[in-house]
């Protein structure tokens, strides 16, 4: 499939789309309308967001940006041990990170490779969301605790593209809005298999986080934190919880 950003193409006007994302804490409808889809054949796992937006932003231009201070649609692949954070804004600037649990970063042979060698790679910890409690500052508020995060880890043959349904960074006029369309290569995901068949089985289940973050302006002050809508509520405000995350089935039925 070529992937432009052009959601008015098969098989996206067949599959089906998720309900409108909710906030991720209070499982409210999002402000704006936002969803997504997914569909896979032998080669790609493909996803797409539709992102309701009057007026379309972003500044951030350069690879691995924190994208998610500003406005963003995100995925993230769990692999058991291990996930994956992908980010993207209304620029098409990316950032990619994958995480490693420490807790079983010693005990799985998967991760004892030059791949994931935190002391040649560019690695750092990671508790979760920010914390300034005294009793999870240094370990986060995830019963597994801390994570390495890889931040120089890029997915291999990942393909992404966006398109803007208006004028970005335009405040003159209202846009309807911004696509973002996207390709994962099977091939790219030994490390998340976690055992599965790559590409999955007919009935196999991952684990998947679909997400946008909005910068809010009120008054001339930003909203803080930044509004957060997801596919599946998380009763906190934390996209680090793969328990939280959104059950994905593979089924070899045709869209």
């Amino acid at each position: 499939m070529v992937i432009d950003g052009n959601l008015n193409k098969e098989p996206w006007t067949r599959a089906a789309r998720s309900p409108r994302f909710c906030d991720m804490v209070t499982g409210e409808p999002g402000y704006f309308d936002t969803r997504a889809a997914a569909v896979w054949d032998e080669q790609n796992l493909y996803v797409a967001f539709w992102i309701e937006e009057p007026f379309v932003e972003a500044a951030l231009t350069e690879r691995d940006s924190l994208i998610f201070n500003e406005n963003d649609v995100e995925l993230f692949i769990d692999g058991g041990d291990c996930y994956y954070e992908f980010e993207i804004n209304a620029l098409g600037t990316v950032y990619e990170v994958f995480f490693v649990w420490q807790d079983a970063f010693q005990k799985n042979p998967r991760f004892n490779s030059a791949e994931f060698d935190i002391h040649n790679r560019r690695a750092l910890t990671f508790g979760g969301d920010y914390d300034r409690q005294a009793k999870s500052f240094w370990r986060g508020t995830h019963p597994r605790g801390l994570r390495w995060a890889f931040l120089d880890w890029d997915f291999p043959g990942m393909r992404s593209a966006v398109r803007v349904d208006g004028k970005i960074n335009d405040r003159s006029s209202v846009d309807r809005g911004w696509s973002v369309e996207l390709a994962f290569p099977w091939s790219g995901m030994g490390a998340l298999a976690n055992g599965r068949s790559l590409p999955p089985r007919d009935g196999e289940l991952w684990k998947m986080f679909f997400g946008r973050f909005e910068k809010l302006m009120v008054s001339g002050s930003e909203v803080s934190p930044h509004p957060a809508w997801v596919w599946s509520e998380h009763g906190v405000y934390d996209t680090h919880r793969p328990e939280h995350w959104t059950p994905v089935r593979f089924s070899d039925l045709t869209v």
